[in-house]
């Protein structure tokens, strides 16, 4: 489509794509008119993204310095931060555990401001979902995020409801983060249901008369205490939980759910020696430097994202990396989906450290955050 016709009122909409002229009205019969006459010229002006670009192949990408708060506010959780780190230079998927107030939801809400550039591609497709939910597009180069609380319906969440069938938090995260607090007090239909989202990066609505499709394209964090006092990992609280509670704390979350989730972390108590040394500013300078690493080799899509067909070709070990990897796969019994993810984890690590394969120091720190057999996080 070159030139379109279209109401005044959605002008707001409109001026920020670009490759099509629009012609706005007013009636329906001014429209005609046009049409009768012949005459298509463009009246709506066109706006340019209020953002840093960049170019790479001739596509521009855009992104945002703007940290609403900053990952030097987090005190302590060096490995945490390390991890978020990896997690947003890929847009890979991240679990963590911790008792109540090491950090958790802080890192989680300050990773939305450090993620990866944007194509106008997905600028767009926020906007739409944006204006599917009744919103006023904002067209800006900050990729969403969004936390629906433990209580929230399937149908907030997924979309649904009666009548005309609203979209939901899943699909207003696409291209952005889905973040689940306290995971463990969802609700068993809706973990479960988040399988689909996660592994094909889609929600599908059935109607009586029709099924409707949204795209899904989430980097999904989640976060839980260890128990369900709280304080199984702390120094200084005893835990109150028996082993049964415990046990059955950690069987709310099913291996095939678990399996979909790249990086596992746990986070202990802050001490009061410990710094905010690591900024946003520095973060999100790294994430740039890995996007143009991923860029450069042509994927089209980012590394916590590949296809298992992309894994092969853009995932390559050298031979002291493939020999450790091989030993951790018959030392811990990996599965080929947990290969799949040290493979893509190990990709971005050696992104962010520059290295054109993936190394012996970047498979031991990706295979760090595995998830162990037999737990619902890494202990």
């Amino acid at each position: 489509i070159k030139r379109a016709i279209v109401p005044k009122e959605a002008i707001g909409y409109l001026s920020h794509i670009s490759g099509v002229d629009f012609i706005a009205v007013e009636t329906l019969n001014e429209a005609i008119l046009l049409v009768s006459k012949g005459e298509f010229k463009a009246n709506v002006q066109k706006f340019a993204y209020d953002a840093k670009t960049f170019s790479l192949e001739e596509t521009a990408y855009f992104y945002e310095e703007k940290y609403e708060s900053n990952f030097k506010d987090v005190k302590g959780q060096m490995i945490a931060k390390r991890a978020a780190l990896i997690a947003a230079a890929g847009m890979h998927n991240l679990f963590m555990e911790g008792n109540p107030g090491c950090g958790k939801s802080m890192i989680a809400k300050r990773i939305k401001d450090i993620l990866p550039p944007m194509q106008e591609e997905e600028l767009l497709s926020i906007a739409k979902h944006q204006f599917l939910d009744g919103q006023t597009p904002n067209f800006k180069a900050i990729r969403p995020m969004r936390s629906p609380h433990h209580t929230a319906t399937s149908a907030s969440i997924f979309g649904g409801g009666s009548g005309q069938a609203r979209i939901g938090e899943v699909a207003l995260a696409s291209k952005g983060i889905l973040f689940f607090d306290e995971i463990p007090h969802f609700s068993k239909q809706v973990l479960e249901a988040m399988r689909e989202p996660l592994q094909d990066k889609k929600v599908h609505i059935a109607r009586v008369n029709a099924k409707i499709e949204y795209e899904a394209d989430i980097m999904f964090i989640a976060a839980q205490n260890p128990c369900p006092c709280g304080n199984l990992l702390s120094k200084v609280k005893a835990c109150r939980c028996s082993e049964m509670e415990i046990k059955r704390y950690a069987n709310k979350l099913s291996d095939p759910f678990l399996d979909r989730i790249d990086l596992f972390v746990v986070m202990q108590e802050v001490g009061k020696e410990d710094k905010g040394d690591v900024t946003s500013e520095a973060m999100h300078k790294a994430v740039i430097k890995a996007f143009k690493q991923q860029k450069k080799r042509k994927q089209m899509r980012l590394n916590g994202k590949l296809t298992e067909d992309e894994i092969e070709t853009y995932c390559i070990l050298n031979d002291e990396a493939e020999k450790i990897l091989e030993s951790a796969i018959g030392k811990f019994g990996l599965s080929h989906r947990s290969i799949a993810s040290v493979k893509k984890i190990g990709r971005t690590i050696a992104d962010l450290n520059g290295h054109e394969q993936i190394e012996k120091k970047d498979i031991f720190e990706a295979l760090s955050y595995r998830r162990r057999k037999g737990s619902s996080i890494s202990r």
